[in-house]
């Protein structure tokens, strides 16, 4: 799965380079976590309006429809930002985001998410989040 990403990758990321794509990214990420979680919201209440045994106003359920369609059209918009510039999001819900990198010779990813000051972490492509490492070894 990752082998093929990255046969399509044609950018990879020091992290000096990701660092300084921080303060756009981080502007997209948060509207991508905000928007995500309106419409989880509005996801949640066309069910509750569908499912609703009286659904007796079916305008609702038309207004919440179109709401959840334009919401679920901005977070790809907004992924595809990210695409674009050659990040992955991995979780909408915290703003997960890995860049592309080799370290030691290897394709791994630098991890961030929204909330952290800047890129700190790294992981192997087949680890995830639980598998993050720091960048650098923590001062003693």
């Amino acid at each position: 799965m990752h082998c093929a990403y990255y046969a399509r990758v044609q950018k990879l990321f020091t992290v000096d380079e990701a660092n300084a794509t921080l303060p756009l990214v981080r502007r997209i990420v948060q509207d991508i976590v905000t928007q995500y979680a309106r419409w989880e919201d509005a996801a949640g209440a066309l069910e509750l309006a569908g499912a609703a045994a009286d659904a007796s106003d079916p305008q609702r359920v038309v207004f919440l429809e179109r709401t959840a369609l334009r919401l679920a059209a901005e977070v790809d918009a907004l992924r595809r930002e990210l695409t674009e510039l050659g990040i992955v999001l991995k979780d909408e819900r915290i703003g997960l985001i890995d860049f592309p990198a080799v370290m030691g010779g290897r394709l791994v990813w630098l991890c961030w998410h929204l909330g952290e000051p800047a890129v700190e972490f790294w992981h192997e492509m087949d680890t995830g989040f639980a598998g993050r490492r720091p960048l650098a070894p923590a001062p003693v």
